[in-house]
């Protein structure tokens, strides 16, 4: 009895459907304007503490580079635009390996590289709140 999906779409599933939904929330990004307030929810930390989180300005740095704006982008928020950059040849070696032979993500959290990435991500968190760091604020 012959299969229904090919072993290499049905591989291909996971990748192509998170490639999927990520281009359907970016659609709604890129027609939605993040600047106008009411169309996506504020930042809490942002609202109660007045600190800027990592995460703030990246709906709008997304917005920026949809609409061909990278120094938008980067001011807007300069780690989620490097998440954005560094998420598409990581995705492509996904679909490779998992086309191939069934491979899962490529980049396995070693203990080091959790360190670094929740090192960086504090630093940019904390270099962005403070006044030498405003170039960072969104």
């Amino acid at each position: 009895m012959r299969e229904a999906v090919p072993a290499p779409v049905r591989r291909l599933a996971a990748p192509l459907g998170v490639a999927a939904l990520l281009a359907a929330a970016a659609a709604l990004v890129a027609a939605v304007d993040p600047h106008e307030p009411g169309h996506y929810p504020g930042c809490p930390l942002l609202r109660w503490t007045g600190v800027f989180c990592p995460g703030c300005g990246g709906l709008r740095g997304l917005h920026a580079l949809l609409h061909g704006d990278p120094a938008g982008a980067l001011r807007a928020n300069a780690l989620a635009v490097a998440g954005y950059a560094a998420f598409l040849p990581l995705w492509a070696v996904w679909c490779v390996r998992a086309a191939r032979h069934g491979g899962g993500m490529p980049v396995g959290m070693l203990t080091r590289r959790r360190w670094a990435v929740a090192a960086l991500v504090l630093a940019f968190t904390v270099v962005r709140n403070l006044p030498c760091g405003a170039f960072l604020a969104p």
